[in-house]
C-alpha cells in the first residue's frame, strides 16, 4: 500500500480528506503511482501530468523521503520506504514569482 499526499486543491477536486492509499502493480515508480492515482481518481487526469505527453506539469513537484524527485526519471524505482508505505509520496504545488 503506497501513501500519497496531495495538495489541498487536488484533495478537494478528488473529494478526499488526508492521504490517499493506493495499491500499485509491480515496482513503485512515479509513473506507476501517478497512473494508479489517475485511474482511481479520473478527475485528477491532466492536473499533475499533461494529458497527452504525461510529462509532469511545470509547477508540480514530487518528493519522497525528503528528496525532490521531480527531475528523476518517472520510471526510476522509488525508495523502499515509499514502496512499503512507511513514507508518503508527496505531490506539491510549486510557486513562482516574487
Amino acid at each position: 500500500m503506497i501513501r500519497v499526499v496531495l495538495p489541498a486543491h487536488l484533495r478537494t477536486l478528488a473529494h478526499v480528506d488526508g492521504e490517499v492509499k493506493l495499491d500499485v502493480e509491480g515496482q513503485a515508480t512515479q509513473r506507476a503511482i501517478l497512473d494508479a492515482l489517475e485511474a482511481r481518481y479520473p478527475m485528477l487526469r491532466g492536473t499533475i501530468r499533461d494529458h497527452v505527453t504525461h510529462q509532469r506539469r511545470a509547477f508540480v513537484r514530487v518528493f519522497a523521503c525528503g528528496q525532490d524527485l521531480s527531475h528523476e526519471s518517472p520510471d526510476a524505482p522509488l525508495p523502499a520506504a515509499v514502496a512499503m508505505g512507511a513514507e508518503p509520496f508527496l505531490v506539491v504545488g510549486a510557486m513562482a514569482g516574487g
